[in-house]
Order: structure tokens, then C-alpha cells, then sequence
């Protein structure tokens, strides 16, 4: 596989790319979000994502690293994730 830089990125692809999603702490909402990262990055493994709850357990936020293999890929799982409406905050 061969390393490219996109003229309107500074990220060399391929990548390791953290992505934190933010949301209500209810039922199904980590599923939901490893279902659409793995739909645009078939080789993340859900098991590896990082959960951590805020203080008084009413949000969870989750972190994702995928192997970024263009920017087009991260725009369109960015745009996936932001779309779902369980989510409040994509960074």
C-alpha cells in the first residue's frame, strides 16, 4: 500500500485517525455508532473502541481509531456520524 498526501489535507494516508462521538448514555448508542464506523471502515473492530461516561453518567463519549485511508473516507463517516441522530457531538 503506498502513502499519499492529499493536496487539501495535511494527514499522509494511510492513517491511524481518532474520532470522539459524544451522546446521551442510553441503550444502543455505542452499538449504533460501531455499526456506522464499521460501515465505512470495514477493518475497525469495535472491541477496541474506548468508552468513557461523564461525571454523573448521563453522556457517553466514544473514541474510534480507524486506519483512514483517505479524506473522502473521513468526510463521509463524518457526515454519517453528525446525520444519526443519537449523536450530539462528532470530533
Amino acid at each position: 500500500m503506498t502513502e499519499t498526501v492529499s493536496e487539501e489535507s495535511l494527514l499522509q494516508f494511510p492513517c491511524d485517525f481518532p474520532i470522539k462521538v459524544m451522546g446521551k448514555n442510553t441503550e444502543g448508542f455505542a452499538q449504533a455508532i460501531a455499526d456506522i464506523v464499521v460501515a465505512h471502515a470495514p477493518d475497525f473492530n469495535p472491541a477496541t473502541m474506548e468508552m468513557r461516561l461523564s461525571k454523573e453518567n448521563r453522556y457517553l463519549s466514544l473514541t474510534a481509531t480507524i486506519r483512514a485511508t483517505s479524506k473522502e473516507q473521513l468526510d463521509t463517516l463524518y457526515r454519517a456520524l453528525t446525520a444519526h441522530p443519537m449523536v450530539s457531538v462528532v470530533l
